[in-house]
């Protein structure tokens, strides 16, 4: 059986001041009248019934992520008693999902912070990839690139497997972190590289058995997460263990050193959330490329903007390349280019002990 796990725990540090450690991003309505938890969940319900959508995240969201989605089983929201990372989370739902559904399952890794506009198009992919991942690979969706971004990671595919429908399938090569500009000019140029789309289809033993092979302290923390799992224990044995998990990505802890993986190429509309410029690409502007968002604007010599107003007037003059987001109680200005740096910036309010505004 083929089942979903969609990663939610993130509180989307790089979307500060909205998105806050109680109202984190996936729970906000930044496309459209959905959050994007709720987009999350519309995509794939034609290819997955409720009772095969699970979600991972941190505890304390649960009740605020069940709201949004009331067609889920309860049961199916898995508990992190603090976020450790995407591989310590892929893990803990492999484990659920060995546990009540078998070795068997293969499962699709999405997240809640992407956008999709293709969708019928993704679930293709994920239909696609299900039959790859069926054959013992270790697929990931590569995202066709549309310009030479450094915002993402790169995948190198190396030979081909054989097709699924229209789908290419091709041997993993190997994963790139963010490149320069000239680096990223050069892979895209070559027609070898895809984005990393954090978005991953295999079967629950096979990325068991890597974790193990790559990952073994980790697996042995599962193992016990795993024995106490359905018993009254479970609740106080994952508490325990849990604050002792190793920080890692999936991409480091797994996928560099995979033995069998491969990637789909696709093109789907893809967009990742991360950021505010993000939201530029797919969000209307004005004829001088400024975006507003949930307020009220007025501007003069003022060009290629993102404004994120509450309810106040945002009034600005000679502004170029901004990003201007305005909340009840906290408000950030910076330049388009230095919109990476607000994870750093909520670091260090976190650091200098302003946590009432996190």
């Amino acid at each position: 059986m083929f089942y979903a796990l969609i990663m939610a725990g993130g509180t989307g540090t790089r979307l500060w001041p909205l998105s806050r450690q109680n109202r984190p991003k996936q729970a906000l309505k930044l496309v459209g009248e959905r959050t994007m938890f709720q987009h999350a969940v519309d995509r794939i319900a034609l290819l997955f019934p409720p009772e095969r959508i699970f979600v991972v995240t941190r505890g304390d969201y649960i009740p605020l992520l069940a709201e949004q989605a009331p067609e889920l089983p309860l049961q199916n929201f898995i508990a992190e008693p603090e976020g450790r990372g995407t591989a310590p989370a892929i893990g803990l739902g492999a484990i659920h999902l060995r546990r009540h559904h078998g070795p068997e399952a293969v499962m699709a890794v999405l997240t809640a912070d992407h956008y999709i506009t293709e969708t019928a198009r993704f679930r293709q992919a994920l239909k696609a990839a299900e039959q790859v991942a069926r054959q013992g690979h270790l697929v990931t969706l590569g995202i066709k690139p549309s310009s030479p971004s450094t915002g993402y990671g790169y995948i190198q595919q190396g030979a081909a497997l054989p097709a699924v429908g229209e789908f290419p399938v091709f041997r993993l090569q190997r994963f790139t972190e963010k490149p320069d500009p000239e680096t990223a000019r050069r892979m895209l140029a070559s027609g070898e590289y895809s984005w990393n789309s954090g978005m991953f289809i295999w079967g629950v033993a096979p990325i068991l058995g890597e974790f193990q092979r790559q990952m073994p302290d980790f697996f042995a923390q599962l193992a016990q997460v795993e024995a106490a799992l359905g018993t009254p224990a479970y609740a106080a044995e994952i508490a325990r263990i849990w604050p002792q998990v190793g920080k890692q990505t999936i991409d480091y802890g797994v996928m560099e050193g995979a033995r069998d993986a491969a990637v789909i190429p696709v093109d789907i509309g893809w967009s990742d959330l991360g950021s505010w410029t993000s939201l530029l690409d797919l969000l209307p502007a004005d004829s001088h490329g400024n975006t507003t968002m949930g307020g009220v604007h007025a501007g003069i010599d003022t060009d290629n903007t993102l404004v994120f107003g509450d309810t106040r007037l945002i009034a600005t003059i000679g502004v170029k390349d901004m990003v201007i987001v305005d909340t009840p109680d906290a408000l950030l200005v910076c330049p388009k280019q230095r919109e990476q740096e607000v994870r750093e910036l909520v670091r260090k309010l976190e650091k200098e002990g302003y946590q009432r505004w996190l």
